[in-house]
C-alpha cells in the first residue's frame, strides 16, 4: 500500500525532534474542552466532520451480487455533504445511472439488474465528508471483484513410483481472489487419509513422505473451494502406478509391518519442503506466522522444532499436521530469530533452519484525537506510528497536504514539527480537519482529527431545581453539571449568601459537585451554583432537606417457642416525621406472605399456632424514600411437651462453644488454608464463623477481624497481606451470639512484596510565598509488604513541558522550597519498600504559597441608601495581584453611631465577602440599623491574606419602624382593672411619636373587634378598667415613628374563671404563641387595693426619652413632682377605660352605639362596637359569676 500523499517528512529527525523539545519547555498549552452528550449542546455545537463508518480498506465483492455497496458515513454540524474519488480523480456520480448515493450520508450503491458488470467498477475509491468547518476523508478503499478461474484441462499419466521412495502430487491450483481452499480426495469423494507419512503441505501439494503399494489403490485429486461463490473446482486426478521389488500380497499387511516381510531398502530423513539446509521467512506483526519442514525417509522421520537463542513461546506456538507445521496466531517483534525443524529415523537426522523476519505495516502509538479549544487557547495534535521500517509522517488539512496550502491569517498559529502540529492562540474561523498519514512499504494508516475552536456562555445541564433529601449525617453529594467554552469557574452558594463554598464541611470538584462531608441539620437550605466565563455566566438551584435517620429501636429477639403456641416479633421504627415508611417482613431471605394466618400491625408480627414450617429467621425491614433499616430474629419451634415429655428438661439454647485443633496448610505469598473443628452448636446451629488476627511486629496482642465465612464451612483460604507474622483464632456464632475464641493457631508469616497500595490523601499547598508543601497518609502497617517503607515523590510545573524532579523521603510531607508565590504544580507520589517500587498515583495538582495582595479596591462608594440596606461600588483589582487564589472582596462596616440622641450603639465590625469578576462589580449591604451613621472600607482577600484597606466611606441610613417594646407586663390590680406596663424598644430606629396598644376580646375560638389606643412617647403605663371582669383581653403593642408602626409585642390577659392564689407576672414574648394562654392563670387573692407601680422609665418634661445610661437627680425630681397631667388621656377619651380618670360602671359593649367610636389624637381608642350584650345575656352572666368557686374565695377574703 502507498502514503495517501506522496511528500515525505521535511528535515532531518533529530533537528526535528530538538526543535520540538525547545518549544514545548516554553509552551503552555490548555487541556482540550471535553464536550457532553447532553442534547441541547449537541445540537447548537458546530462541529467539523468526522467519518464514523467505512468500508474496508481491502473490498472485495461477489460478481454475482445485483448491488455493490461502498460505505461512507459521516457526521458533524451543519451535516456534512459527499464526494468521491476514483483513481484519485474526481467521480461524478451524476453522469452514471447505475451508481447513487444515498440520503444524508455519502455511502453509494452500484447496480447492475439493467446490465454493466462489476469489473468495470474495479479501482481506488476515496470518500469526502465536508461542511463549513472543515473536509474529512476516508481510507483508500481499493474495490475488486472476486475471482474463481478453472482448472486448465490436463490429463494426467499414470504417476510411476518405486515402492519406499518419496512422492509430492502438485496442486497448481489457479490462483483465484481471495485465494480458495485446498484439500485432497479420491474419485469417490472420499477425503484422502492424512497421518505422518501422507500429508499436505502449505501450498496445497500432496506429500508422501515414502509409498505404500497400498497407496496404489486410490486416485488422487485436488479441489479448490473458492468461498465467495461457493464453488468447488475439481482437478484430473492422479493414478499411482506403485512398482515392487518383491510380488505384493495384500492379505499380509499389517499396520506395524506395512511392507508384509517383504525387504523395501531403508532411507535417512531429506526434506522435502522447504528444500536445502536454510531459508528465510519475512511475516508481517499481528498477522500469522507458518513455517514447515515435510521430510521424506523409510521409516516415516519425526519432526521437532527449536528456536535458537531461545525456547518457543509456549503460550502462543502450535504445531499441526502432525509437527510438520509451527503456527504463531498473532506475531510480535520478539517472535523474530532464527527456528529450526530437525527430522530423525533410525537413520539419522537433518536439520533446516528458517530465518524468520518480523516486519510491520504502520501502527499507532498515539492517534490524533478531535481537539476542542476555546478562543486565545493553546493546543497541539499528535500522530505517532510505529513500523518496520519507520513510518513516514504527512500532515493534511481538509483533504489537502498541508505544506501545499495557501497562506492564511490563522496560518501563524499553527506550526507543524514533525509527527506533532503546534496550536498558539487559536482563533474563531481556524476549525478544519486534520488528517494524518502514515506509510511505509507494507502499508498506510490514516486518521482525521479535528480542530474545533469554540465558544459558548455557560450552561447548565442538570434539572433545575432539584430537590435533594438525604439522612442526617451522611455524606452527601450535590450535582451541577455546567459546560462552556472557555471552560467555566464554577462557585457555590448557600441561601444566595457567602463567598463561596469550598473548605471545612464542603468540598467543591472541578466537575462542579458539591460534597458536604457530614450533612447536618444546619446544612438545610438552597444551594447555588454559578459559572461563570468570559461570555457570560448560568446558575442553578439544588433545596437540601436533610433528614432524620430511619431506624429500628424495638429489634425483634430470638425466641425459642413450642409447637402449637404463638410467637411475636416487635420491629419498632422511628423515622423522619416529614418521610413516609413501609415496614415489611421475610422469612430466611423470601418476602413473607402474611395470608390469613399470619397477623402484621405496625409494631409486631404475630404467628399464632406455630408449626414446623414457621421455623427460620424472621426480618423486619422499614424503608423510606432514601434510607433503610433492617433485624432479624430466629425462631425455633421446640417439640409438643405431650409427644415428647422429655420437653420439659429441654435446655434453651445457649451460645456456642469455641472451635479445636485450628492447622494451617496450603501455603503461599499471600494465602493459607485454616481449618478447624466446630465446637457444640448448643441447641442452635452455627451460622457464621468469624476469623480474627494477631501480628507481633506493630500491635502485637491486639486481635483483629479478618474475614466472616458461613457456618457450614470449616476450611477456608485465608486472603494475606505481605511481611506480616500472623496467628488465627476463630469465633462461632449462632442466633444467641458469639463463642468463645478459639486456641491461637501456629504462626505463619507472609514473604515481603512491594508496596500495593498508592498514599492517600495526596495534596501541596503553601506555608510560605516561596514554597509548597507536599503532604500525604502515610500507608498503613499493614500495607508496607516490606522493610524499609518510603516514598517517592514528583513534581514539576504544571504547563511547563518541565522533567519531574523527584525525592526519595521516610517522611510524610516534603517542603519544595524557593518557589514563585502561587503557582500550579504537578505531584504524584509512590511508595517503595527494599522489594520494590509500587504503582504511581494519579496527577494532583498543588499550589506553591500565597502572598500579600499586591493591589487594593479603588473608589469604594455608595448608593439607593435604605433603611436596611445600601448598594456598594467599587474599583476591582487585577487578580493577578492578589497573588493567591481569589477568595472575595470583603467589606469591613461597622455602626459608628445612632441618629437617636443620647443612644449608645455598639461598634463591632463586621464583614461581608462578594465573589465577583466582572469590570464593574457591586453589591448589596443587608441587615443594616435604621437612624444610624456607619462607616466602611473593602480589601481584597485571597485564602491567608488580604491587601491594604481601600478609601473609608461614610453614610447614614433612613429612618425605619422601631423594634418591639423592651418588655410588656400586665398585672391584676382588683377585679375590674389591669395594670399594664411597657418600656421603651432598644432600637428606636428613628424618633418614637407615641405607642399605639391594639385590645380585642377573646370570644371562645374568635376574637371581637379590635380596639386602638395611642400614647405619647413618654406614656409607657396605662390603667384599664374591664367591662367584663370574667373576660379574657388580647393586647398587642407597638412603638411608632415617622415611617410606621414597629414590631409588636403581644401579651394575653387572664381569663377570670382560671384564676387561683398566686400573683404571677408573665413576660410573655414579642408575638402570639400557645404559652400567653397559660402566661397569667394564677393570682393572689387580695383586697381591693391597687398594687404599687413598678418604677418606669425616666423621661424629660417634652415627652422625650433620655436613653443615656440614667437620668439627673434634678430629671428625677422633676418626674417625682410632675403632675399627674402625663398619664391623663388626651381629651375625647373614653375614660372609663382609664381607672385614674373616671370610675364609671359602664362596660365596654355598652359603647356600641354611642358616637362613630372614633378617638383624636389624645390616645384614646379608635373604632366602634357593632356588638352589645342582650340584657339576657348579661343577667345570664351574672348568674352564672354567683357560682363560681373563684368568685367563693374572693367573696370569702
Amino acid at each position: 500500500m502507498r502514503p495517501v500523499g506522496g511528500r515525505e517528512m521535511l528535515g532531518k529527525v533529530g533537528h526535528a525532534a530538538l526543535t520540538l523539545l525547545s518549544l514545548l519547555l516554553l509552551w503552555q498549552e490548555a487541556a482540550a474542552i471535553e464536550v457532553p452528550l447532553d442534547p441541547k449542546i449537541q445540537q447548537d455545537l458546530k462541529q467539523p466532520p468526522t467519518i464514523i463508518k467505512q468500508s474496508v480498506k481491502d473490498y472485495i465483492v461477489d460478481p454475482r451480487d445485483n448491488t455493490i455497496i461502498i460505505e461512507c458515513e459521516a457526521k458533524g454540524n451543519p451535516v456534512p455533504t459527499f464526494s468521491w474519488r476514483r483513481n484519485g480523480r474526481l467521480f461524478n456520480i451524476g453522469k452514471d445511472p447505475r451508481v447513487t448515493m444515498r440520503k444524508r450520508s455519502g455511502t453509494l450503491e452500484v447496480g447492475f439488474r439493467s446490465g454493466g458488470r462489476p469489473e468495470d467498477y474495479e479501482g481506488e475509491y476515496q470518500c469526502f465528508a465536508t461542511n463549513e468547518l472543515g473536509v474529512a476523508l476516508s481510507n483508500k478503499i481499493l474495490l475488486r471483484v472476486s475471482k474463481a478461474p478453472l482448472w486448465p484441462k490436463e490429463v494426467l499419466a499414470p504417476v510411476p513410483v518405486t515402492e519406499g521412495s518419496p512422492l509430492v502430487l502438485p496442486c497448481n491450483p489457479p490462483p483465484g481472489l481471495p485465494p480458495p481452499l485446498i484439500f485432497w480426495m479420491d474419485s469417490n469423494m472420499t477425503p484422502i487419509h492424512q497421518d505422518r507419512r501422507v500429508s499436505m503441505g502449505l501450498n496445497g501439494d500432496l506429500y508422501f513422505s515414502n509409498v505404500l503399494v497400498q497407496d496404489g489403490q486410490n486416485d488422487y485429486s485436488c479441489n479448490a473451494r473458492f468461498n465467495f461463490t461457493y464453488t468447488i473446482q475439481q482437478k484430473n486426478p492422479f493414478n499411482l502406478k506403485v512398482q515392487t521389488r518383491e510380488p505384493y500380497n495384500d492379505t499380509s499387511y499389517n499396520a506395524s509391518d506395512p511392507f508384509g516381510g517383504r525387504k523395501v531398502a531403508e532411507t535417512p530423513p531429506s526434506f522435502l519442503s522447504p528444500e536445502g539446509s536454510g531459508s528465510s521467512k519475512m511475516v508481517l506483526r499481528d498477522e500469522r506466522l507458518l513455517l514447515e519442514c515435510i521430510a521424506a525417509g523409510l521409516p516415516t522421520p519425526s519432526i521437532k522444532w527449536f528456536k535458537r537463542g531461545g525456547d518457543l513461546p509456549a503460550l502462543k506456538v502450535k504445531f499441526e499436521n502432525f509437527n510438520k507445521t509451527l503456527k504463531i496466531l498473532s506475531v510480535s517483534e520478539e517472535d523474530a530469530g532464527e527456528y529450526v525443524c530437525m527430522a530423525d529415523n533410525r537413520l539419522g537426522s537433518i536439520r533446516h533452519s528458517i530465518d524468520v523476519q518480523v516486519k510491520a505495516a504502520p501502527y499507532w502509538l498515539d492517534k490524533p484525537t478531535n481537539l476542542v479549544l476555546a478562543p486565545e487557547e493553546n493546543g497541539r495534535l499528535v500522530c505517532r506510528a510505529n513500523g518496520n521500517p519507520k513510518p513516514n509522517i504527512q500532515w493534511l488539512m481538509n483533504g489537502e497536504p498541508i505544506n501545499k496550502i495557501t497562506e492564511t491569517p490563522t496560518s501563524a498559529n499553527r506550526e507543524v514539527l514533525g509527527d506533532t502540529i503546534l496550536f498558539r492562540g487559536v482563533q474563531i474561523g481556524s476549525s478544519a480537519v486534520y488528517q494524518c498519514n502514515a506509510s511505509n512499504q507494507h502499508g498506510y494508516l490514516l486518521a482525521n482529527a479535528f480542530v474545533s475552536v469554540l465558544d459558548m456562555a455557560p450552561r447548565m445541564l442538570g434539572p433545575k431545581n432539584q430537590l435533594i433529601k438525604v439522612v442526617m449525617n451522611n455524606r452527601t453529594f450535590l450535582n451541577c453539571p455546567f459546560f462552556g467554552s472557555p471552560l467555566p469557574e464554577l462557585r457555590w452558594f448557600k441561601n444566595g449568601q457567602g463567598s463561596g463554598l469550598d473548605g471545612g464541611q464542603y468540598r467543591a470538584y472541578i466537575n462542579g459537585t458539591l460534597e458536604i462531608k457530614r450533612a447536618r441539620k444546619e446544612d438545610e437550605g438552597i444551594y447555588t451554583c454559578v459559572a461563570n466565563n468570559m461570555l457570560g455566566n448560568a446558575e442553578n438551584q439544588v433545596q437540601l432537606e436533610v433528614k432524620e435517620p430511619t431506624r429500628i429501636i424495638q429489634a425483634p429477639t430470638h425466641q425459642s417457642v413450642l409447637r402449637g403456641s404463638k410467637a411475636s416479633f416487635h420491629c419498632k421504627v422511628v423515622s423522619d416525621p416529614s418521610l413516609p415508611t413501609k415496614v415489611t417482613w421475610t422469612k430466611d431471605g423470601e418476602r413473607l406472605d402474611l395470608g390469613w394466618r399470619l397477623k402484621k400491625n405496625e409494631e409486631s408480627l404475630t404467628i399464632p399456632s406455630v408449626s414446623e414450617n414457621d421455623e427460620g429467621i424472621y426480618t423486619c425491614t422499614v424503608k423510606s424514600e432514601i434510607d433503610q433499616d433492617s433485624a432479624s430474629a430466629r425462631l425455633t419451634v421446640l417439640e409438643d411437651a405431650f409427644l415428647n415429655p422429655s420437653i420439659f428438661s429441654a435446655l434453651p439454647p445457649d451460645h456456642p462453644d469455641p472451635p479445636i485443633d485450628l492447622d494451617l496448610s496450603d501455603p503461599s505469598a499471600r494465602s493459607v488454608r485454616l481449618t478447624w473443628i466446630p465446637g457444640n452448636d448448643r441447641r442452635s446451629p452455627v451460622t457464621d464463623f468469624l476469623v480474627q488476627f494477631e501480628e507481633n511486629r506493630w500491635e502485637p496482642g491486639r486481635w483483629q477481624n479478618l474475614s466472616s465465612f458461613p457456618g457450614d464451612l470449616n476450611s477456608v483460604i485465608l486472603q494475606l497481606a505481605p511481611n506480616v507474622n500472623y496467628q488465627f483464632r476463630v469465633i462461632a456464632i449462632n442466633s444467641v451470639g458469639r463463642s468463645q475464641p478459639s486456641q491461637p493457631s501456629p504462626r505463619y508469616k507472609t514473604t515481603a512484596a512491594p508496596p500495593d497500595s498508592i498514599p492517600r490523601d495526596l495534596r501541596g499547598w503553601g506555608s510560605n510565598k516561596d514554597n509548597m508543601e507536599i503532604t500525604w497518609e502515610p500507608l498503613r502497617d499493614l500495607e508496607k509488604n516490606g522493610p524499609n517503607l518510603q516514598y517517592n515523590v514528583w513534581w514539576r510545573r504544571k504547563d511547563s513541558g518541565d522533567d519531574w524532579t523527584n525525592v526519595t523521603t521516610s517522611e510524610t510531607k516534603y517542603v519544595v522550597r524557593n518557589t514563585e508565590t502561587y503557582v500550579p504544580y504537578e505531584i504524584k507520589i509512590q511508595a517503595r519498600n527494599e522489594l520494590g517500587s509500587g504503582p504511581e498515583s494519579n496527577i494532583v495538582i498543588g499550589y506553591s504559597g500565597e502572598d500579600k495582595p499586591t493591589d487594593s479596591p479603588t473608589e469604594l462608594r455608595v448608593s439607593k441608601v435604605g433603611s436596611t440596606r445600601a448598594n456598594i461600588h467599587w474599583k476591582p483589582v487585577d487578580l493577578s495581584s492578589v497573588q493567591g487564589e481569589f477568595k472575595e472582596y470583603r467589606l469591613y462596616y461597622w455602626r459608628e453611631s445612632s441618629l437617636v440622641p443620647g443612644l449608645v450603639v455598639s461598634k463591632e465590625k463586621k464583614t461581608t465577602g462578594f465573589y465577583t469578576t466582572v469590570p464593574e462589580p457591586s453589591g448589596i449591604l443587608k441587615d443594616l440599623v435604621p437612624y444610624s451613621k456607619y462607616k466602611m472600607f473593602m480589601v481584597v482577600a485571597n485564602s491567608r491574606f488580604e491587601s491594604l484597606p481601600s478609601n473609608n466611606v461614610e453614610f447614614t441610613t433612613a429612618e425605619g419602624v422601631p423594634d418591639a417594646p423592651r418588655f410588656f407586663r400586665i398585672n391584676r390590680r382588683s377585679l375590674d382593672t389591669l395594670y399594664l406596663e411597657w418600656g421603651k424598644p432598644l432600637e428606636p430606629n428613628g424618633i418614637l411619636i407615641g405607642y399605639q396598644l391594639v385590645c380585642q376580646r377573646v370570644n371562645g375560638s374568635r376574637l371581637d373587634q379590635q380596639e386602638i389606643k395611642t400614647f405619647r412617647p413618654n406614656v409607657t403605663d396605662f390603667i384599664l378598667r374591664l367591662p367584663d371582669r370574667s373576660a379574657r383581653y388580647k393586647f398587642n403593642l407597638s412603638a411608632l415613628t415617622q415611617v410606621g408602626t414597629g414590631e409588636v409585642y403581644a401579651e394575653e390577659s387572664p381569663h377570670f374563671t382560671n384564676e387561683a392564689h398566686i400573683d404571677q407576672r408573665s413576660r410573655g414574648g414579642k408575638y402570639p404563641s400557645p404559652g400567653f394562654l397559660t402566661g397569667f392563670t394564677k393570682y393572689l387573692v387580695r383586697d381591693k387595693k391597687d398594687l404599687p407601680l413598678d418604677p418606669v422609665d425616666q423621661k424629660d418634661q417634652d415627652g422625650s426619652f433620655d436613653y443615656q445610661n440614667g437620668s439627673s437627680v434634678r430629671d428625677r425630681n422633676e418626674n417625682e413632682n410632675s403632675s399627674d397631667e402625663d398619664n391623663k388621656p388626651l381629651q375625647g377619651s373614653q375614660t372609663s377605660l382609664d381607672g385614674n380618670v373616671k370610675e364609671s360602671d359602664d362596660s365596654l359593649v355598652d359603647y356600641g352605639e354611642g358616637g362613630d367610636g372614633q378617638f383624636n389624637e389624645d390616645g384614646s381608642f379608635i373604632g366602634q362596637y357593632t356588638v352589645k350584650k342582650d340584657k339576657d345575656e348579661t343577667e345570664g352572666n351574672e348568674s352564672s359569676e354567683a357560682t363560681s368557686p373563684v368568685n367563693a374565695i374572693y367573696s370569702l377574703a
